[in-house]
């Protein structure tokens, strides 16, 4: 079977559905990031109080607190690396024996259509899962990074180089923070990208579910009302 044998065995329906879920993923994560000020984000919201943590880190004694913070949001981003680890040998597993998925599959859509088709649809999960992988295993590491600059900042309050340290600090934990959230949406999209398998119109609502989700974390959740209520002092 050729390329063209195969790319002839998708729909125009499908390749709409799979362009509509990349536009999708790319545009809630460019919107997130770039939220207006006069709306934004829980994203850029958290973004203002790691920087405001920075600055109290500088004149707190002893630094325990910090140290742990950091130790917790690097064992957050481990897990879920792990987790995207066995959830992409699970997807390659599913791909080796696609003769398998393609009989548990007929029973759910009542479709015929050769094993190739769901090594084919397999791909996109994978990809997301790849993804969301890499994007945690960086954001690790910048809040390794960051945990160095924090450990550079001085005791001395007075001394002038504290707070250009505690800055510089506080934009690489905002930059690993932002690397953490591309590798959960990347997880979100996996487990939407999932619905192909049944066929292009599952995966357009699921897609649309997804970022229905998470745009309403982002903008409209509760979390976000409280980030933004005004400081009572």
């Amino acid at each position: 079977m050729t390329w063209m044998d195969r790319i002839t065995l998708f729909q125009p329906l499908d390749y709409a559905a799979l362009a509509g879920v990349f536009i999708a993923w790319l545009g809630l994560g460019w919107l997130i990031e770039n939220a207006s000020t006069s709306k934004p984000s829980v994203s850029q919201l958290m973004a203002q109080y790691r920087r405001e943590w920075m600055v109290q880190m500088i004149t707190r004694q002893p630094r325990i607190f910090d140290s742990q913070m950091i130790s917790t949001l690097r064992q957050s981003t481990a897990f879920f690396a792990s987790t995207s680890m066995i959830a992409l040998g699970g997807a390659l597993a599913l791909i080796g024996n696609s003769e398998r998925l393609s009989t548990v599959v007929e029973d759910l859509a009542l479709t015929n259509v050769p094993s190739v088709v769901w090594e084919f649809k397999m791909l996109l999960p994978l990809f997301f899962l790849t993804n969301g992988f890499l994007k945690f295993v960086w954001s690790n590491r910048l809040f390794g990074y960051c945990s160095v600059l924090m450990a550079a900042v001085p005791n001395d309050v007075e001394d002038p180089r504290a707070p250009i340290l505690a800055k510089k600090a506080a934009e690489i934990n905002i930059t690993a923070a932002r690397s953490f959230n591309r590798g959960l949406r990347s997880l979100y999209f996996a487990l939407a990208s999932l619905a192909w398998i049944i066929g292009p119109i599952p995966l357009a609502v699921a897609a649309v579910i997804t970022v229905t989700i998470v745009w309403r974390r982002e903008f409209t959740s509760l979390s976000r009302r409280i980030l933004l209520e005004s400081d009572p002092s």
